[in-house]
């Protein structure tokens, strides 16, 4: 038995989780979220309210899949109620973002502006022209934005320009040395 089946996942109040055809739907303040999960793992209803996920038979997979099951379910649970978001910041003489609607528009050095077509069910706000936050429910999808718009110029060594989400470290180099 895995650890991950040991405990059950806590449900709060105002948080709906419906099981059903192997999907699980989770509603709450913020809106609703819905995820399919496999059939190595079975997900169900306690009596107090909270929810147990458990694997369905003793193979590998089916243990490995309980424990990423249980976390998803976790992180849904806890974008309804609060939301996640991600901070990124811009660094660079010239460098900086507007947003313009539903598109975000990079200036990053290149010789043609940078547009980011913004998906539905995230929030991009920009502080500043260089302070970008991307927010949502879905914690893969807010991340996968962060990564995108990252990944457009990341920061380089020497003199640290790009977009870097706050709070990682980026490892600076020293130039080359003249004799």
């Amino acid at each position: 038995m895995s650890r991950a089946e040991k405990t059950p996942i806590h449900v709060p109040s105002g948080v709906s989780v419906e099981i059903a055809n192997m999907r699980m739907i989770v509603k709450g303040p913020k809106g609703q979220l819905e995820k399919d999960f496999p059939p190595c793992v079975v997900v169900q209803r306690g009596e107090a309210g909270e929810v147990w996920v458990k694997p369905a038979d003793d193979g590998r997979r089916a243990q490995a899949t309980t424990g990423t099951i249980k976390s998803i379910l976790n992180a849904m649970i806890h974008g309804v109620m609060s939301g996640f978001m991600k901070d990124l910041e811009i660094s660079g003489v010239g460098f900086k973002a507007i947003l313009k609607g539903n598109v975000l528009d990079l200036a990053l050095g290149k010789s043609h502006p940078i547009l980011y077509q913004i998906p539905a069910g995230i929030k991009v706000t920009v502080a500043d022209g260089v302070k970008i936050r991307v927010e949502g429910m879905d914690k893969q999808l807010v991340g996968q934005v962060a990564a995108d718009i990252r990944r457009f110029y990341p920061v380089e060594p020497y003199k640290g320009k790009g977009v870097r989400i706050v709070g990682k470290f980026v490892r600076r180099k020293e130039g080359k040395k003249t004799a």
